[in-house]
């Protein structure tokens, strides 16, 4: 299953910027102090938020006709980890409940910016 979606990154560094925004939650500890080191942090976050996005919708195409294992509103999604090697290459890491629902899905994920967009791409396969 093939799941993708794109971000607007001035409209997610708005979200993120916003006083009192829990937005960050989103995001591993890990994924934050990688974003920390590049030179466009919120278009390098927007891009992850994409992932997770294309992750979760791969994943409920996969589960077709039935309902979600967990509610669109009870997604922890910290536990949609993206993960990337030394090269800069990303994967998809699950923790927690996500972990438990999803088991060991074979997943492939592809991020790619573009002027003010970030736009992530997700294979998952059980």
């Amino acid at each position: 299953m093939i799941g993708i979606d794109i971000v607007h990154v001035p409209g997610f560094a708005q979200q993120l910027a916003t006083p009192g925004s829990t937005f960050e939650a989103v995001f591993t500890a890990a994924e934050i102090r990688v974003a920390a080191t590049k030179p466009d942090r919120d278009a390098h976050l927007a891009g992850r938020w994409a992932a997770k996005e294309a992750f979760i919708k791969a994943w409920s195409q996969s589960i077709y006709g039935r309902p979600p294992f967990i509610g669109g509103d009870d997604v922890d999604f910290a536990e949609i980890e993206i993960r990337p090697d030394r090269w800069g290459r990303v994967a998809i890491v699950l923790h927690g409940r996500v972990k438990e629902k999803a088991g060991n899905p074979l997943t492939s994920l592809s991020i790619s910016h573009d002027g003010d967009y970030a736009v992530a791409i997700c294979q998952f396969q059980q």
